[in-house]
């Protein structure tokens, strides 16, 4: 066997589905990361993310002794870097945690060894990873420099699966494997054969990073053009979902459902990867990007503007808004970069406003809301609201009665009573 033990650093939305998977075909996993509580967790066969299907696979694979979580790296034949690369200041990307993750694995790196980067990366950095475990080996050989005839082998493979859906297509969808030499890719693809089914694709380090880039940018781009297309209907008193239904009738036309902006870590954030790399080239990248950003504002004025009715016509001082949903897409737990959480932020600072926030898959609010908002059942919130707010299509909100609904001010932004809603 090739890969005795393979290290995945990052156990969180990619990297734990990913370690539990190689885990599963009976390969032994070590998984790095500097969160104690989600060490301790995994090693007691618990998950700390919600994901279905995970929790009975991981409990699985830490019983039969095939995975492992740890704090401090150990040696392995494969390290897999899945760490989250966030951007900082006006969009610039934010690569420190690779680079942590690097300097972490660097000690213990032996020749022949293979360094994968999954991490959604701005184009150059697979080779910035070569540069940078250089500098902290230089007993040992790097491709940036050697090429094939170097000790470590390394190579770029990001990570292209849907949440809710991880576990399924990080078996079933194609992959792209960029490696900084064809030797280094080639050995990517024998490590992603233990656990993937689909195709490989084989590429420069390069162009698979800007791959994924890529292909978030045409769905951020499809995205926006729904999104403004619903503020434009809005603006002629056009029913929008109708609309889209009505367009989509045409054989080569597909337009997206609009919501109340883009979220999670990737269709939100890689766009401005591009963006930052080639500023004056990526005008209708940018473009997207500023609709997509811009929706929430579009969401809290249609809440102000009914709030504002309903003090004028009832002389009411307080309005209770509830706010349905708040990760950043339906059925998942994941809040990162949520527009729905944003524009629940921004509609518990005013303080003629009571926020009523409704998240079945959370046990507590983000810090970020704090104090101002009330996490609560989406029963209780909408017996208590003067307005709901649909941000989410939750499969948990198809249970609500619709008769429950009479008599509020409705705000669909996701089109999930269209039609339906009592008036």
């Amino acid at each position: 066997m090739k890969f005795k033990k393979i290290c995945v650093v990052g156990l969180g939305y990619i990297g734990l589905p990913t370690a539990t998977i190689i885990a599963s075909r009976k390969h032994h996993v070590v998984g790095l990361d500097v969160n104690p509580k989600a060490v301790e967790s995994i090693n007691n066969g618990q998950s700390h993310i919600v994901e279905p299907e995970l929790d009975e696979m991981l409990h699985a694979a830490v019983s039969d002794g095939y995975l492992t979580a740890v704090s401090a790296a150990k040696p392995a034949d494969a390290f897999l870097i899945a760490v989250p690369t966030p951007f900082k200041n006006d969009h610039e990307p934010d690569i420190s945690y690779i680079e942590a993750a690097v300097k972490a694995i660097a000690p213990v790196l032996q020749p022949g060894n293979l360094v994968v980067l999954e991490s959604t990366s701005p184009v150059g950095t697979t080779q910035k990873i070569s540069e940078w475990l250089a500098d902290e080996r230089p007993d040992m050989t790097f491709p940036h420099i050697y090429g094939s005839n170097s000790d470590i082998r390394i190579s770029h493979c990001p990570e292209r699966v849907l949440p809710g859906k991880i576990l399924r297509e990080l078996v079933s969808n194609d992959r792209v494997i960029g490696g900084l030499t064809p030797q280094c890719s080639e050995l990517s693809k024998e490590l992603y054969e233990i656990f993937v089914e689909g195709n490989f694709v084989c590429t420069d380090a390069r162009t698979a990073e800007m791959c994924k880039l890529a292909e978030n940018s045409f769905r951020d781009v499809n995205i926006a053009f729904a999104n403004e297309l619903s503020l434009i209907c809005d603006k002629l008193g056009i029913e929008v979902w109708e609309l889209i239904e009505l367009a989509n009738l045409h054989p080569r036309v597909n337009i997206l459902q609009p919501g109340p902006g883009v979220g999670g870590h990737c269709i939100a954030v890689d766009p401005w990867f591009i963006i930052h790399s080639a500023p004056e080239e990526a005008r209708l990248i940018k473009q997207a990007r500023l609709v997509n950003d811009g929706k929430p504002d579009w969401v809290v004025d249609k809440v102000d503007s009914a709030a504002e009715l309903l003090r004028s016509r009832d002389a009411m001082t307080t309005v209770r808004v509830a706010c349905l949903g708040l990760a950043f897409k339906p059925n998942i737990d994941d809040l990162r970069e949520s527009p729905a959480v944003d524009i629940c932020e921004v509609l518990s600072r005013n303080n003629a406003m009571e926020v009523l926030a409704v998240e079945p898959h959370i046990e507590k609010l983000p810090e970020s809301l704090g104090q101002a908002a009330k996490l609560t059942s989406a029963k209780q919130a909408i017996a208590q609201a003067d307005i709901v707010l649909l941000l989410v299509d939750h499969s948990a909100f198809k249970d609500i009665p619709l008769e429950s609904l009479s008599g509020k001010q409705i705000i669909d932004v996701r089109g999930f009573w269209s039609g339906k809603t009592p008036v």
